[in-house]
This record gives C-alpha cells, structure tokens and sequence, in this order.
C-alpha cells in the first residue's frame, strides 16, 4: 500500500464541498464488530431459505457477496426473494455496542458543504446507526439499497442514481469507504477516494477486502475516520 497516503492535509480537500459516507465499517470502526451481528442473520436467512446446513449456507452467501456485490442481490437473482423480508431480518441487530460519538459528530458537522450517507443497507439501518453515535442530524440525507433498485454498490449505475438525484458535483466531492473496490467508480469520477481500513487487518472479513499496491483508485487510507476529518478542519 505504498502509493497510498496515510497524512491528508486540509489543502488536499479544500475544493471539497459534497462528503459521501458508507455507513458499515466506515463511520464506526471494524473493531466495533456490528456488522457481524448482521452477518450472522443474512447466513441464517440463506440457511432457512434454501434448507442447507449453516457452514454450507454462509459459503453461498459469501459467494453471492463478492460475486453480485450483496447476498441480496445475489438471492433476488437467483432465488427470487422478497428484498424488503430480506433487509428487515438482516438488520435485526442490537446497536447498543455503538456509542455516540461527539468529536466525530462535530468533525463531520464542520466539513464544509453537503454530507450523505451512501449505503448497500437500508435507511433505517442507517438511521439507527448513526443516530447510536450522535451524528444522524449532520447529514444532508441518506441514499440506501432501496434507492438504488437494489443494485449494490459497486455497480456504475447505482453511483449514477446517487450522483443524479442530488446533483453532486464529483470534482469537488470525496468518498470515505471500507471495501477498496467501492472507491473504484468514484475515482473514475474524480473524486478524493478514502479507504477506511481495521486496525488490524484479521478484522477484514475477506482477503478480497483488504486493499493493495496497486489499488491506485484510493487516495487516502486511515484507521480513524474522526483524525482523518479533524485534520481537514
């Protein structure tokens, strides 16, 4: 990961004036684990679904993640499930890991311009979310799964729906993500591109996750989204 910066300076993001969030693992930390929770529901689903065993359940689920971009796509694909049955069972979590977190909220609440949440989850999840670490008032608003037709990110067209609906002017917005193949669209757009990664890199569900030396469609890569931030203030 040579070519990446790890020391943003303000100066690199002073033409910024549209910041576009992921939710999972972005704007809480990996080490946090939520995601998880939802993990071991969406392996339950297909488990219950499709009458396998869970071991075998979750090697699909994880096959339609990386091959389709969601499991859920990859079910409504082949399976032809209910997404909105699907989302809710998925998000049935307990948020009470999360705490609010003030100096993230204030980082986030003095970045000049607009503030989205851009998600592969649904709106309440993200309302949840970010309303646990006290951040849900900073944001313009939240583009989640169901806006985009249920095709994930990172697909072309669903950044076109976002990009569309709001207007946003890709030379002077910047995208903060988890999975390095999530940035890819937004650098061909010209965007400032973040990578968020886990302090250590177990935490990473899948080797597919963790970024590489020539991953040269992300800009940035931090472990802590709210030092990152304050050094743009």
């Amino acid at each position: 990961m040579s070519k990446i910066t790890t020391a943003p300076t303000a100066a690199d993001f002073d033409h910024v004036r549209e910041w576009v969030f992921d939710l999972d693992n972005t704007l809480y930390p990996h080490h946090i684990n939520l995601f998880s929770q939802i993990d071991r529901n969406m392996t339950a689903y297909v488990s219950a679904l499709l009458q396998m065993e869970p071991e075998e359940a979750r090697v699909l689920q994880k096959q339609y993640y990386l091959e389709h971009g969601t499991t859920l796509q990859g079910l409504m694909i082949h399976h032809k499930v209910d997404p909105n049955d699907f989302l809710e069972k998925a998000h049935a979590i307990d948020y009470s890991s999360l705490m609010p977190q003030p100096e993230l909220a204030a980082a986030i609440k003095a970045l000049p311009g607009r503030k989205f949440i851009f998600t592969n989850g649904s709106v309440k999840h993200a309302q949840d979310t970010a309303r646990a670490l006290g951040i849900l008032d900073n944001f313009d608003d939240i583009f989640d799964i169901v806006a985009a037709d249920f095709v994930p990110k990172p697909a072309g067209s669903t950044y076109d729906k976002f990009m569309g609906l709001h207007r946003v002017d890709t030379a002077h917005a910047a995208m903060f993500e988890d999975l390095p193949r999530n940035l890819q669209v937004p650098k061909a757009l010209g965007m400032r591109t973040v990578l968020l990664v886990p302090q250590n890199l177990e935490h990473a569900f899948e080797r597919w996750e963790i970024a590489g030396e020539d991953d040269d469609h992300i800009d940035y890569v931090t472990q802590d989204l709210t030092a990152f931030l304050t050094k743009l203030i």
